[in-house]
């Protein structure tokens, strides 16, 4: 695999997953503002970004098993520290958004 093919996987990677992380944070504040709608949208749309960045980690991923080799690099780290950290904080929101609809309801 070509050093620049991988390196514009690696940047799609950190786009999609900073693209998901900051809608994902949208949706918190849109659920704050008890604008529940807006928020799960938000949250969908994040969603799919984080499958982008997932769709990329995985040709990469498959890549390399099939033989494809390529050196390692601080920025492919960064890529999968982004994604992995996205994927988390957005799972943490879904989970803060529910505590907030839940409350709203209850007073």
């Amino acid at each position: 695999m070509e050093t620049t093919h991988i390196e514009q996987d690696i940047f799609e990677i950190i786009t999609h997953a900073g693209n998901a992380r900051g809608l994902a944070y949208d949706a918190l504040k849109a659920a704050e503002d008890f604008q529940f709608d807006r928020a799960d949208s938000l949250i969908k749309d994040s969603e799919e970004e984080l499958g982008k960045a997932h769709e990329t980690q995985t040709r990469l991923i498959q890549s390399e098993i099939n033989g494809s080799q390529y050196e390692k690099s601080l920025l492919l780290i960064h890529a999968q520290d982004h994604l992995m950290t996205a994927a988390s904080e957005q799972k943490l929101v879904e989970h803060m958004i529910r505590i907030v609809k839940k409350l709203k309801e209850e007073g």
